[in-house]
């Protein structure tokens, strides 16, 4: 099986951003401000890679902790080779597979790069998106800085909140704070595939639309598989228990184990919100006390709803999200990460942005 095709652009991303806005916001960057951009994943939060100062407003906007990292994103002319000590004949491979597109690869950081990218660590995060809107802007940035520039930029939301997949996200997010760029939605929905090549030998470090088959097929290895046991691992963006989380507490469990809830929801009269497929909903999904939300029934799309549908579950007055486990399955391993981050949020002892 060959990689997987890139997303498709959508048609109307490169018409709602004009060449003077892509100028103006390069400048922006340029003088030091943050700018939110589109990508194909979801909306990014951007810096200047190499200014700690930068780098400092992105974490003080999403209140976002000083050792956790962010991903360094390169436009199709960007040189990977200049942010990392050595570029492994891996990742070039991976990069000839897989870039512009979603996967970020964690190597080791060149001494002339500011830590403050990688929240102290000897590694950097690389990616370089397929999303128009995001390619020109980044493009216009390494013009100004002569073919040396990276936008750090982690999702455009406050720390272990749903990321964004729409520019009304983030400005629900940040209001007139943050200057937006609006490429429309977001083709894949879920953050980027992490794979770590930082300590000899390949390690999945958070699943998403470049799958570690995918991966395998290019490196002729399969990535290790993260375990909970990596104790070696690098920090990456998007790897705490708990995260990606709306903010209407979210239950996650397999249907069965839903159905006594949404019953005890309806003794109570506290309106539940049920997110199932509808082929495992049945009956529950036209019940009047219960908001029933038919999840797409294959992956990708589902990826791609998932975060604006909890976006849409926090404004329904809803006392809880209830969310049927989906299959432990490769083709689900994405949409399970996030959704049981989402989920850890409301566990006992855990972290809640």
């Amino acid at each position: 099986m060959s990689p997987r095709p890139n997303p498709p652009d959508a048609p109307s991303a490169t018409l709602a951003v004009t060449e003077a806005q892509i100028e103006r916001a390069a400048a922006r960057l340029d003088a030091g401000e943050l700018v939110a951009f589109p990508t194909e994943t979801v909306y990014g939060l951007g810096g200047d890679a190499t200014s700690p100062q930068a780098v400092a407003r992105i974490y003080a906007a999403k209140g976002r902790p000083a050792n956790h990292p962010v991903i360094v994103h390169l436009g199709p002319k960007g040189d990977p080779g200049y942010w990392v000590s050595e570029l492994p004949a891996d990742a070039q491979r991976l990069i000839d597979a897989f870039w512009p597109g979603p996967l970020t690869l964690i190597l080791k950081r060149a001494a002339h790069i500011p830590a403050a990218v990688s929240g102290g660590q000897d590694s950097v995060g690389l990616r370089s998106p397929s999303h128009p809107v995001a390619q020109a802007l980044l493009d216009a940035f390494d013009a100004l800085r002569g073919g040396r520039a990276g936008v750090a930029a982690p999702s455009a939301n406050r720390f272990g909140h749903v990321s964004p997949t729409t520019a009304q996200h983030v400005r629900d997010e940040f209001g007139d704070a943050v200057h937006v760029l609006d490429g429309g939605p977001s083709e894949v929905g879920i953050e980027s595939t992490i794979l770590d090549l930082s300590r000899g030998f390949p390690a999945l470090l958070r699943p998403g639309r470049v799958t570690p088959l995918e991966i395998a097929e290019v490196l002729g290895v399969a990535p290790r598989l993260p375990d909970g046991g990596d104790a070696t691992a690098p920090r990456a963006s998007g790897t705490l228990k708990a995260h990606y989380a709306p903010r209407t507490p979210l239950a996650l469990a397999p249907f069965e184990a839903l159905e006594p809830l949404l019953s005890s929801a309806r003794d109570s009269e506290a309106r539940v919100a049920l997110v199932a497929r509808r082929s495992r909903a049945g009956a529950w999904a036209d019940a009047r006390d219960v908001l029933f939300v038919a999840a797409p029934e294959e992956p990708d799309a589902y990826a791609r709803e998932l975060y604006g549908m909890l976006r849409a579950l926090d404004r329904s007055n809803v006392a809880r999200i209830l969310i049927e486990k989906l299959p432990d399955t490769p083709e689900w391993i994405a949409v399970n990460d996030r959704l049981g981050r989402a989920a850890a949020a409301f566990e006992a002892g855990s972290f809640r942005a």
